[in-house]
């Protein structure tokens, strides 16, 4: 037993030691902490299923149909703060109705233990929630190596026979040798693949350095002159084309890259900021909870 003593001061200015004891326990209520943190857990996985079903629903593969993207990441970032808020309000309250009530001593100190015991709840249900999408992840990631092995076993042959046909694809040196064999004729025997091949190395060269130099343009336009019977001027005009959709598209993957970068590093702030808040709503629910609790101690029943 703990014994815990409060100095009273009357109106008339005479000073008196009042003596509370209480139990030598504990203020965490473990019971009420866990019940309270299943529930924040459970109603978490009905409201991410209810919105994962609510957010599949709005998406549409048909143009002008369904939501779009930016709504749609809207829509993420406030059903992930609601779902925080909601959970956490109904963990932190039932621990503070739950939570075993504590006689002689101050209010306040009740109101601070009420409240710590919601936070708690609060953290205890956000390590659950977290190991059970690890876990999730996990297996998800296990089975996906699983089926990456066996379509690797069975496409080991055939990729090795294609890395065998074209050694110099990776090579970074690949470039350079080509330009060592380039003629003013090109040769209109040589294997469409080959031709294909040294024409995709000359095009990854100018995109990596931002322009097409003027012999691999030329040199491009004699092969495509080769190849389809047109004049130079219109393979010269061709290559530019193809060289622009090219450059085009590389600034598009950028944009689309960057753009969803931006967009998980403001749902990384947002949930955390919902998750702050959802530990200020559980610890103010699990007082709110003890005030209720406190309001019914000591009816008649």
């Amino acid at each position: 037993m703990a014994t815990t003593s409060a100095v009273i001061v009357d109106r008339q200015g005479a000073v008196e030691i009042a003596s509370t004891t209480e139990p030598a326990r504990s203020a965490v209520s473990w019971g009420a902490v866990i019940g309270g943190a299943f529930a924040t857990g459970s109603l978490t996985v009905i409201l991410v299923a209810l919105g994962a079903g609510l957010g599949l629903g709005s998406v549409s593969p048909w143009p002008e149909l369904g939501a779009s993207i930016a709504t749609l990441k809207v829509m993420t970032i406030v059903w992930l703060i609601v779902v925080q808020w909601l959970s956490a309000g109904l963990g932190g309250y039932i621990t503070g109705r739950l939570r075993t009530a504590t006689t002689g001593i101050h209010s306040h100190e009740v109101y601070f233990r009420d409240s710590a015991n919601g936070f708690i709840t609060w953290a205890v249900a956000t390590v659950l929630v977290a190991l059970l999408l690890s876990s999730a992840v996990a297996s998800a990631v296990e089975t996906a190596g699983q089926g990456a092995a066996t379509v690797a076993g069975g496409a080991a042959q055939g990729a090795t026979q294609a890395a065998a046909s074209d050694k110099t694809a990776n090579d970074r040196s690949a470039y350079l040798v080509d330009t060592m064999f380039r003629s003013d004729a090109p040769n209109t025997n040589a294997p469409e693949q080959d031709v294909k091949a040294e024409t995709g190395r000359i095009m990854a060269k100018a995109l990596k350095d931002g322009e097409l130099a003027a012999p691999d343009r030329t040199y491009l336009a004699k092969l495509v002159a080769a190849r389809t019977g047109l004049s130079q001027a219109d393979a010269e005009k061709r290559v530019d084309e193809a060289y622009a959709k090219a450059k085009d598209a590389e600034v598009k993957a950028k944009q689309a890259a960057d753009a969803a970068r931006k967009a998980a590093a403001q749902l990384a702030l947002f949930t955390a900021l919902a998750m702050v808040i959802g530990a200020f709503i559980a610890a103010a629910a699990a007082a709110l909870g003890g005030a209720h609790r406190d309001e019914g101690w000591g009816y008649p029943r």
